[in-house]
């Protein structure tokens, strides 16, 4: 016996299989995935669409039954143009550079008009005609019981490592104000501006779009009676370029992506007969996990459980992988665990906040593995920055796995 329990033979044929992963391959669809002609993969967008063909003749390729399953997100927030963002100190004027200084909040109203008023403090003095400063701590609800005539609201953010405002396409409905985000150093700076001394002047277009979107199905084979049914998911879609800042959502997920056709292609030529294995690539994920909740929701009504991996994330292994379990996936997640011993790969419990959560919310068992990497949201989600050696150890773990799941009783360490 092998130290995982396995007898020799089974090992060795684990081993190819583990072999057959290539860190390479994955390494070129991440990078394509995160080229010029699918800008983004927002929902809803060409980029989006073009992802999606493109996915769905690779996995034709590999030989699956692939299908295009439509839905529609509703209220999708699109920022249409570069804001225009000037404030005056009272002695010097600063043109704000958006995604670094400002970005336009998901609460803002749509305002296309470039407006200029003073500068003040939210809750102190009149607001009509200017801009608000909210101090830390004010609620965006407090902040609007002070801003009666108001311009607008302004509220200080960090930006990440990369010095990139994160990007978020679910969020709060728009209100009745133009809202704008500041980096804290700048958003600091105005409040330190004596009160009469200083202007801004912005715009905030922003608008929201009723938008199709499409998950993209793959089966190999069906499941016998009693038999396990895989079914391995992760997300396609983006945040979406804004305009002028290419977001690449290189890590998030083209990594996963990357992980889950490289699974998928070792495990189709090896599971044995009447083990069922399926992939959905799904839509929608950064606009609330819709493609999953749609998905979940047809599985159930067809009265199918299938055994549910999510990879959201493969771009940089710190110390573990992280895994969230759902629905009754004991024994998916003792599966998981012997294979993260088994390749060497840690494994820590840990929020996978992805849609893993939506199949396990219907009741199907369901693991989501996350190996995330900082500057994801943002213009910083590059694929030279995902790690060759991460998408390998990924890959391997979901590729053990699945090849547990479908070893006979007898062959698998309790």
């Amino acid at each position: 016996m092998s130290a995982t329990g396995l007898p020799a033979p089974a090992t060795d044929t684990l081993k190819g299989l583990l072999d057959a992963v290539s860190g390479e391959r994955m390494a070129t669809t991440v990078a394509t995935l995160a080229g010029a002609p699918f800008t983004g993969r927002r929902v809803g967008t060409a980029g989006g669409a073009a992802a999606r063909a493109w996915l769905g003749q690779h996995l034709h390729d590999l030989d699956a039954a692939v299908t295009f399953e439509p839905f529609t997100v509703a209220h999708v927030p699109e920022v249409y143009t570069v804001p225009t963002v000037h404030w005056r100190d009272g002695t010097t004027s600063h043109r704000l550079a958006f995604g670094r200084e400002v970005a336009v909040h998901l609460a803002s109203a749509d305002q296309p008009l470039v407006r200029r008023g003073d500068l003040a403090v939210a809750g102190t003095g009149d607001p009509a005609g200017r801009w608000l400063l909210v101090p830390s701590g004010m609620t965006m609800f407090d902040a609007y019981g002070h801003a009666h005539g108001a311009l607008g609201l302004l509220f200080g953010r960090g930006v990440d490592a990369d010095g990139w405002h994160y990007t978020m396409l679910a969020g709060p409905n728009p209100g009745p104000l133009p809202i704008l985000t500041l980096d804290t150093a700048t958003h600091t700076a105005m409040l330190a501006v004596p009160a009469g001394e200083g202007w801004f002047a912005a715009n905030t277009p922003i608008r929201r779009l009723d938008v199709p979107a499409a998950n993209v199905h793959a089966r190999w084979r069906d499941a016998a009676a009693g038999q396990p049914d895989l079914l391995l998911t992760a997300h396609y879609d983006g945040v979406g370029d804004h305009p002028g800042l290419r977001q690449p959502a290189a890590a998030d997920n083209g990594s996963g992506i990357a992980v889950v056709l490289e699974a998928a292609r070792v495990l189709a030529e090896s599971l044995p007969d009447g083990v069922g294995l399926s992939v959905a690539l799904l839509d929608g994920e950064e606009a609330g996990a819709l493609g999953s909740a749609h998905h979940a929701a047809q599985l159930r009504q067809l009265g199918a459980a299938p055994l549910v991996v999510n990879v959201d994330g493969a771009g940089h292994l710190h110390e573990a992988a992280a895994v969230e379990a759902g629905g009754p996936a004991h024994g998916l997640l003792a599966a998981l665990d012997q294979a993260g011993r088994h390749t060497g790969l840690t494994l820590a419990a840990g929020p996978v906040a992805s849609d893993n959560r939506r199949y396990a919310a219907a009741g199907l068992p369901a693991v989501g593995i996350g190996a995330g990497m900082a500057g994801y949201h943002s213009p910083a989600d590059t694929a030279d920055r995902v790690e060759t050696a991460t998408l390998t150890a990924v890959a391997r773990l979901v590729v053990t796995t699945g090849w547990l799941l479908a070893a006979p009783s007898t062959t698998v360490s309790s």
